[in-house]
């Protein structure tokens, strides 16, 4: 099912939830994307993964919703190497930011331990805080 409506903005009911809850921008860029994606491969799945991928080059997840990232491009190894990279995924994190910026988003997410923790760490932190943040907001 299309994700835009005819005022070419996204159709809010039709987005996840995390959307539901993001700027106009992240959800414009999602249902942009997955129409696209959808009319060109005709399959709700594959467009999905490549609306979130396409997502994830300008948003990153920050809690139970997505946020502009501070420079365009891949969020982690897997979407550098594309869909068939073996590398896991880092959730919508942006695994690709200086670890200061890192930080401050587990700062925000009032991640316990991260003054101690290696990127690598702040990143899994954030990725299981946004998780849980998630869950929340839907309430379960």
């Amino acid at each position: 099912m299309a994700k835009t409506g005819k005022d070419d903005h996204a159709k809010k009911s039709e987005l996840p939830s995390t959307l539901q809850r993001s700027a106009q921008q992240a959800q414009d860029t999602f249902a942009k994307t997955y129409d696209s994606a959808l009319e060109q491969y005709g399959d709700e799945e594959r467009a999905a993964r490549t609306a979130f991928a396409s997502l994830k080059h300008t948003h990153e997840k920050v809690g139970d919703h997505w946020e502009v990232k501070q420079e365009s491009g891949p969020s982690d190894e897997h979407a550098e190497g594309g869909r068939d990279d073996p590398a896991p995924t880092a959730g919508g994190v942006d695994a690709n930011a200086s670890k200061q910026h890192l930080y401050e988003l587990a700062q925000r997410l009032r991640v316990e331990g991260r003054s101690y923790m290696t990127k690598k760490e702040l990143v899994e932190a954030i990725r299981k805080a946004n998780d849980a943040a998630t869950r929340q907001a839907r309430g379960n």
